[in-house]
């Protein structure tokens, strides 16, 4: 941890861009992409030939990669296709960081596009595909409704174990909304109350369509530098660099059924080691995005990050306390649950933390944020990663 406490603040983001974000019919996964990726390059104020890094993967191609490279007519000197789920943009960022240390590349590009909303197969050819790609040989046999069951099963054993509540789910989803109508991007923005989560259509108990997150296109990317670039740019551009302070990445388990407690997840381990990465604690950061696939995963990260001890989750995000106005800033987009989610939706926890950092965010923006977390989640509460960012004024 020593090494990697040497890395804090040695790298920056100089620029960040969504795409399609809701629905974007007529574009592939990889023209989603390219958009946003030409997007985020511009507003670095760089060319495609500068870029000699990339960083991407996706669920629709084992060798992702590699049409990326050409479709963005890339020559990259570093590449990292590492596929890890929804946590996979934020897991990039740590690699990425040692290689621009390592002189290996001087802009790295993180990217990611899904047209899962307006594609053309359906959810039954999507569970098939899973299944071929991904065999999970003790879950698959019983033909669970997953991702959802999976969610389902560790609110069941957080709401047993703890006392927390189906109210305090909702709370969760209603938080989410109320940023998400604040967000002219989101794909959600009309009102949402408690009372209409709970009187959603169940899809896997308790977890009702509300608990769970949206299904959207969407591609969002971003560009990484090493710090002392970025800030030798920044005096000729109008955006910041925003810089990061802490990266890990922890993966316990594949399948929900070999959690070792349903209860915590590998968060535990990346929170704790990005925050020492970052020397900080939770008590300092000013926003923080997680990965809100469903309404229990708020509650168990904030648990195993570090921002309420574990069990009291529910009663930590009750009543309006991450909402606008609230003890927290959590998901101040709209989360997946209210903003985006086109299969993956890690890439733009982080986006959102860049805009918050740079004073983007409208009527949405946290005044005078100086810190953020971004934390993703991918498979079944199976891979987790972990991120924080700052201002120079946090450096």
């Amino acid at each position: 941890m020593n090494d990697l406490r040497a890395l804090r603040g040695q790298a920056a983001i100089v620029g960040a861009a969504t795409y399609g974000c809701g629905e974007c019919p007529g574009h592939s996964d990889l023209e989603l992409l390219a958009h946003a990726a030409r997007a985020a390059v511009a507003d670095a104020g760089l060319t495609m030939a500068d870029i000699d890094g990339l960083a991407t993967a996706s669920a629709s191609a084992v060798m992702w990669s590699l049409p990326v490279i050409e479709y963005l007519g890339l020559n990259p000197r570093y590449i990292d296709a590492t596929m890890l789920g929804g946590s996979s943009f934020i897991a990039h960022l740590l690699p990425a960081i040692q290689a621009l240390q390592a002189g290996r590349c001087r802009a790295v590009l993180v990217g990611y596009g899904s047209a899962q909303r307006s594609a053309t197969f359906g959810r039954r050819e999507i569970v098939g595909l899973r299944r071929f790609l991904d065999p999970q040989p003790y879950e698959h046999p019983y033909e669970p409704a997953l991702p959802v069951s999976a969610y389902a099963l560790a609110a069941s054993r957080h709401l047993h174990q703890f006392g927390t509540t189906r109210e305090q789910l909702a709370d969760v989803a209603v938080a989410a909304r109320a940023w998400a109508a604040k967000n002219p991007e989101a794909f959600l923005r009309g009102p949402l109350s408690r009372e209409d989560v709970l009187a959603a259509r169940m899809v896997s108990d308790p977890l009702t369509v509300r608990d769970c997150c949206l299904v959207t296109d969407g591609a969002g990317a971003f560009v990484l530098m090493r710090a002392d670039e970025a800030k030798a740019r920044a005096k000729d551009r109008p955006k910041p660099p925003v810089y990061v302070l802490g990266s890990a990445t922890a993966v316990w388990n594949r399948q929900i059924s070999s959690m070792p407690d349903l209860t915590v997840t590998a968060a535990k381990q990346s929170g704790a080691e990005a925050f020492a990465m970052a020397g900080l604690t939770p008590a300092e950061v000013d926003v923080v995005q997680l990965y809100d696939a469903f309404t229990i995963n708020t509650i168990l990260f904030l648990e195993d990050l570090g921002f309420c001890p574990k069990g009291e989750g529910g009663r930590f995000v009750a009543d309006g306390a991450i909402a606008p106005g609230g003890r927290l800033p959590v998901n101040t987009n709209g989360g997946g649950l209210s903003c985006v989610h086109p299969g993956m939706y890690g890439i733009f926890a982080v986006i959102e933390a860049v805009r918050q950092l740079r004073g983007e965010c409208g009527e949405r923006q946290i005044v005078g944020a100086t810190t953020a977390l971004a934390h993703g989640n991918g498979g079944m509460l199976s891979s987790q990663a972990t991120a924080l960012f700052g201002t120079a004024d946090a450096l």
